[in-house]
Formats: structure tokens, sequence, C-alpha cells
């Protein structure tokens, strides 16, 4: 029998949801629940009305994304999680794809490559992932930028059993920070190489409307996590 995969779609006054929760809804896997955390929005919540019956709808006092996963995660009945930010898309074949290939590897934690949309949901870039052709170029990458898209992502439940949830401290880096913790914790993420998600950029995202805080939090980040990671690369 099939895993059960809980999509877990963080929701915030973002005007794209119903486009998100279309995509999950897609999906070519059967043995799906879709979670749609609510985080105190004050717009666009009507939106979801239509999808009531077909999605989990958890609301919650405003607390940033990483509360939203955590509060989706706790409630999550499947076996795998997999998050879909409310911006985003996912392609069809993306549980599907992405559970089979995990499957075969024992894998805990996957990511996968995705594609560039503009704000009308029109492709501007395919394939944007970074390719590494070694793990030790993979873990050093991590000392310069974070390589991974966090809405590509797919765990295994119980992982979070062994390295914590995500951290709420952390305004923008939490996946960074639990990215850190997965490696450092002796697991491999390993990478299929499909677009399977499409990121929207659009004037709205957080990427763009508090980039220099963002990059304020990811060199704390990176520094707290520079001389575990080395030792690492040490070992390699």
């Amino acid at each position: 029998m099939k895993p059960t995969i809980s999509i877990v779609i963080p929701f915030f006054n973002c005007p794209f949801i119903e486009q998100a929760v279309q995509s999950a809804l897609n999906q070519t896997y059967s043995q799906l629940e879709i979670i749609v955390v609510d985080d105190g929005s004050t717009a666009h919540a009507e939106r979801l009305t239509p999808y009531l019956s077909h999605i989990y709808y958890l609301g919650k006092r405003n607390g940033g994304t990483a509360s939203a996963l955590n509060h989706g995660i706790r409630h999550a009945s499947g076996d795998y999680i997999a998050w879909l930010s409310s911006d985003d898309l996912f392609h069809k074949d993306k549980i599907t794809h992405q559970i089979d290939f995990m499957l075969e590897r024992g894998a805990y934690i996957s990511h996968t490559n995705y594609n560039y949309i503009d704000n009308r949901g029109e492709l501007i870039e395919n394939n944007v992932a970074p390719s590494f052709s070694t793990t030790v170029d993979f873990l050093r990458s991590f000392l310069l930028a974070n390589p991974i898209n966090g809405c590509t992502i797919m765990m295994k439940r119980e992982l979070f059993n062994h390295i914590g949830l995500f951290d709420e401290y952390l305004a923008y880096t939490h996946d960074l920070d639990m990215w850190f913790r997965v490696m450092l914790h002796g697991y491999n993420i390993s990478f299929l190489n499909e677009s399977l998600t499409s990121y929207r950029w659009h004037r709205g995202m957080g990427t763009i409307q508090y980039r220099p805080a963002i990059e304020k939090e990811i060199s704390i980040t990176q520094a707290r996590y520079r001389e575990p990671l080395q030792q690492l690369l040490s070992q390699k």
C-alpha cells in the first residue's frame, strides 16, 4: 500500500491561495491529505470557500511561516510531509514522482528542481535549481547560499522526531536552519532533477519585500552552523 502524503500549505493574505490548493488537488497521487494553515489572515480567506470540503482548514493566530508549518505538521496524519507555499504551484505528478524516487532509495528527505513563473503564472525560466557534481560541493554550497527551495522538499514525518520541527524564532531562515540540522544529523538530502514545482515571482513576495532582513538572518544562520558543517566536510 502506498504511503499517505500530507501537503501543508501555510497561508497569510495571499491572493494566489486557490491556485496553490487547486494544484494540490490536481495531483495524480491518490493517498493525499491537504492541510491549509491560515496564519491569522485578514484578506483573501474567502477564496478557500469552494475548497473547504476537500481540504483540512486550520486557523491560528499570526505567528509566521515556521509556526504555520509546525501547526500543520502536528495535525498531519501522512507518512510524508510536503510543503507548498500559497503563491506557488505543484506539477500534477509532483507527489507521484517524488515519493517513488524516495521509496526506491529509502530516502528520509529529498528535494527537486523547479521553475520560475510570473504573477500571471507564465513560465519565466525552467530548471533553476543549482546542481552539484559531488556531495561535498552540495554541502559546501550552504556556506554561501541556500540551494534548496523549501516547496520542493518532501520529508518522512518521523524525521521530525529526530531533529525537531522548524525554528519559530527564525522569520526567514527556518528552512535553511532545518536543512543544516538534517545534514548534521547524518541524513542525505536526495535530489530529483525534475522541475515539479513552479515558484512564483511577484511584487508582494517576502523575498522582495524583506530582502535586507532576510540577508541579515541568512548570515547569522550560516555563521551558527559554519563550524559544525566544516567539521562534517572534513569527514567526507
